[in-house]
């Protein structure tokens, strides 16, 4: 029996051959070990593509790494001045995109959250996760949690409820 997501794409055949993946370049220092054993709790929960792959970049170097993504990469910048979306968006713009074997990037400032022009600029998607500011630290965590929310919202499951 083949499985149908919310939007009616067939999932078996589906993500079967998704070689896309999502990676996450983090401004700043390695998780803190009580972030890294929340951000663990979700990520074991991932499966292909909804894998996360992380980069831990200083701050300063953020500007000169988005400037060698591909071209074809979808970037996701997170902004306070950011479009605000629900957690089905979220799932509905990163299947679309890892659907179209795009790989997902998504860009999370450091200690300053601070972006160049340029690298705005390059943004296929500037979010917002709130009208509230939070620590980098914070944000990592957030952005793993929607990540798997995303991944059950496609897959039908039981985690989201709206």
């Amino acid at each position: 029996m083949t499985d149908y997501c919310r939007w009616g794409c067939r999932i078996n055949e589906k993500t079967s051959k998704i070689g896309s993946m999502i990676k996450i370049i983090a401004g700043g220092k390695k998780h803190a070990s009580w972030l890294k054993e929340a951000c663990d709790e979700y990520e074991k929960r991932l499966r292909k593509p909804w894998t996360i792959e992380w980069q831990f970049i200083d701050e300063e170097k953020l500007t000169e790494r988005v400037a060698r993504f591909n071209k074809d990469d979808f970037v996701v910048l997170l902004d306070e001045n950011g479009e605000m979306m629900s957690s089905p968006r979220l799932s509905q713009s990163l299947t679309v995109q890892l659907e179209n074997g795009r790989d997902v990037i998504i860009v999370i400032g450091g200690a300053f959250g601070h972006f160049a022009p340029e690298v705005k600029a390059r943004a296929n998607l500037i979010w917002s996760l709130s009208k509230l500011v939070f620590p980098h630290q914070i944000c990592r965590l957030i952005v793993t949690e929607q990540i798997y929310r995303a991944q059950e919202i496609y897959l039908g499951h039981a985690y989201h409820h709206e």
